[in-house]
């Protein structure tokens, strides 16, 4: 029904920065939540940041608290993830996700729609 493309992932050093970018095309939807998650290798996929249709509700992971910054412009149906001071535990596949009921929340299960993900690989 919807599909998600991530872009914008990449190689970079420590410090550096990346912003990530998840287009919504086919039957798109108004008022759903929208998510990022990753998967570092060996690791579990985990919570990175979302936030809600009007943007009024906003969640990051501690991990990331004050260095990245999810944003949306719902009239291009895109989010994005801006990735500043990159640490190599940064490094996984970055996916985003949307919640068709507009929770803004951690739990995978909430997000029907899935994209097939970007890499983020950060040296040392």
């Amino acid at each position: 029904q919807v599909q998600l493309v991530e872009s914008g992932g990449g190689l970079v050093q420590a410090g550096g920065s990346l912003r990530l970018s998840c287009a919504a095309s086919g039957r798109t939807f108004s008022s759903y939540a929208m998510g990022w998650f990753r998967q570092a290798p060996g690791k579990e996929r985990e919570f990175v940041a979302a936030i809600s249709w009007s943007g009024g509700v906003i969640y990051y992971a501690d991990s990331v608290k004050g260095r990245f910054t999810i944003s949306r412009d719902n009239a291009k149906n895109t989010v994005y993830l801006q990735m500043n001071t990159l640490k190599p535990e940064d490094t996984a596949v970055y996916y985003c996700a949307a919640d068709p009921d507009d929770s803004a929340g951690w739990k995978q299960a909430e997000y029907d729609y899935w994209g097939q993900g970007t890499q983020v690989t950060v040296s040392p």
